[in-house]
């Protein structure tokens, strides 16, 4: 299967020239580490593959293979969890429009679509009172949405993937992109297993595998490992702006019978947040008296003592929270960073032998609140464009597959204009605060798109300030019923690792963390990880010294994104490590 065509389009906001150099990426793993070579692994071959079992990774798989029909078309799909949606971690409301695209007759299979949302509400909070703002008209207004577990959502799409004969290799983590001789992908290699504390290679080795493929789709999420080798080896944000992110924490609680209001849905801003800070939270009444409860901070804050996760249990006690979670029990608990960088943020979504889709690339709509049904119409447009590069194949041509008319087709579509309407409600509230930027995103929306679309400020990390110009935040402690300490929490998110294998998180520099962090910001590190990863303890000499409880991670990589010297590396841990969000 090979493309006749080149990359020949002009430069618009997706399609562009690039060069196929030599990566510029350097390896997070140490030299020391006896990683398995290509000669010692087992390969296989495939038409398709693809890296990721959420929304848009399946979406993918299952469009191509309705296009295929009856010609015989390979396609594997890997996902890091232990099971397709272990991982998965979103709020969450669907708008169900690709689902309707996708699988038409969904309700008739009995996709976990259980609870329409019946009343919307949207609160500007102070500390103990309550502002109530319009939903009608913006964004956050849900009618014809319904409040799912993403994880169940994912779940059953990998069984209707695997009905239609669709390879799905759960517990699999991919660790490194392949590239022949010209650099173009041509698949990825799983992990090894049996790597010890030390880097060696212990009585349990297997190396990885390789799954070669005409055609590579990543679709891994936020902050993607194997989308960051891309990124520098393609130079795929040459012409973007830099991406911006937030974390999401999420509890799921089962409250009171008198307390539970089917299909409400809850978003507030303000409290506890200062108006510099863009963030807010979501409250949703699912099916049996549970309820999904979460909080997202922008991580492009700038005072380094702020702690998101002790800010999401604070904000529990307000009373429009309370008075739901109180008698209730708290039964999961997760985090998750979030794309927002937007349109602006959105880079290259092709490069020879491969492309981007959902949330690795950015198509989340921030002020919705919502990313699934873009996520998966990114997946159908990718594989409605790969199927007619496939149409069009001539064997005798060798020159890798150049998905040109992916991008063209997204910007043709209602996700291009989706992106478009909400492109300046991020940087306007980063730019201007919560006043400005409401002004400026709420006269854009009047508009409809017509106000000039505005830059982000800077990137995440370098927003984060010396901690000489902050004082160290005082907050409460928690009571053990509406707010708990942070392992409590971890515990609940069923999160798992091999502990003899080498920490995940890896340090480019390890004096960094000290002489840097600590001395000069005050060790963020031990604040933006809402899972207790990063802890400064007394090493033997007296001296801090940074301890990675790697063992704790719940992969959702903010480490990597807000370490103010980029000097933190997420990779995948042996495969099936992790969380487990199934039903959250």
């Amino acid at each position: 299967m090979h493309s006749l065509l080149r990359c020949t389009a002009r430069c618009t906001p997706f399609v562009r020239n690039f060069s196929c150099a030599r990566p510029l990426w350097r390896s997070p793993y140490p030299a020391s580490e006896e990683r398995s070579t290509s000669e010692e692994r087992s390969a296989d071959d495939f038409d398709v593959v693809i890296v990721g079992g959420g929304p848009s990774g399946l979406s993918t798989a299952i469009r191509l293979k309705q296009l295929a029909g009856d010609r015989d078309l390979r396609v594997a799909l890997i996902e890091k969890g232990s099971e397709i949606g272990a991982h998965i971690l979103s709020g969450a409301i669907i708008q169900p429009t690709s689902l309707n695209e996708l699988i038409p007759d969904w309700k008739e299979r009995e996709a976990p679509l259980f609870t329409p949302v019946k009343e919307d509400h949207l609160y500007f909070l102070t500390e103990s009172g309550r502002v109530p703002l319009p939903t009608w008209g913006t964004p956050l207004q849900n009618h014809g949405n319904y409040i799912i577990s993403l994880g169940q959502l994912c779940a059953w799409l990998g069984k209707q993937a695997e009905e239609m004969g669709i390879e799905i290799y759960p517990g699999i983590a991919g660790s490194e992109v392949l590239y022949d001789e010209d650099g173009t992908v041509v698949g990825i290699a799983t992990g090894d297993v049996g790597i010890g504390k030390t880097g060696k290679r212990t009585a349990n080795f297997q190396p990885g595998m390789e799954l070669r493929s005409k055609f590579t789709i990543f679709a891994e999420g936020c902050r993607g490992s194997l989308t960051k080798q891309l990124v520098e080896h393609f130079n795929l944000r040459s012409e973007c702006q830099f991406p911006t992110y937030g974390i999401g924490i999420k509890e799921l609680w089962e409250v009171n019978p008198s307390n539970h209001h089917e299909g409400r849905v809850i978003h507030t801003m303000g409290w506890p947040l200062s108006s510099s800070i863009y963030g807010g939270s979501f409250m949703y009444h699912l099916k049996n008296n549970m309820v999904s409860i979460g909080f997202v901070v922008g991580l492009d804050y700038k005072n380094p003592y702020l702690n998101p996760y002790r800010e999401f249990q604070r904000f529990k006690h307000h009373p429009l929270i309370k008075e739901t979670l109180e008698g209730g029990s708290c039964v999961k608990y997760g985090a998750r960073a979030l794309s927002e960088g937007g349109l602006q943020s959105l880079p290259k979504l092709f490069f020879p032998g491969g492309a981007l889709v959902g949330d690795t690339a950015g198509f989340l709509n921030v002020p919705k609140l919502k990313g699934i049904h873009n996520s998966m119409k990114s997946g159908i447009l990718c594989a409605e464009s790969l199927w007619e590069k496939i149409q069009t194949e001539n064997e005798t041509e060798k020159s890798p597959i150049l998905l040109s008319n992916y991008p063209e087709k997204i910007k043709s579509s209602w996700l291009y204009q989706d992106l478009y309407k909400a492109r300046n409600v991020r940087p306007a509230f980063s730019n201007y605060g919560m006043l400005g930027g409401l002004i400026y995103s709420g006269l854009d929306f009047l508009l409809k798109g017509r106000m000039p679309t505005l830059s982000h400020k800077e990137p995440d990390h370098d927003a984060t300030e010396k901690a000489t110009k902050w004082k160290p935040i005082d907050y409460p402690k928690p009571d053990g019923k509406i707010s708990f300490d942070l392992l409590t929490n971890v515990s609940r998110s069923g999160t798992n690792h091999n502990e003899e294998q080498p920490a995940h998180l890896r340090l480019r520099n390890s004096e960094i963390p000290v002489k840097t962090n600590l001395a000069e910001y005050a060790g963020p590190e031990s604040r933006y990880c809402p899972a207790g990863v990063y802890e400064f303890v007394e090493g033997e000499n007296g001296q801090q010294k940074l301890q990675i409880n790697f063992s704790n991670c719940v992969h959702c990589k903010t480490c990597d994104i807000k370490d103010p010297k980029q000097n933190i590396d997420w990779t995948p841990p042996e495969g099936g490590g992790g969380p487990i969000y199934m039903n959250m």
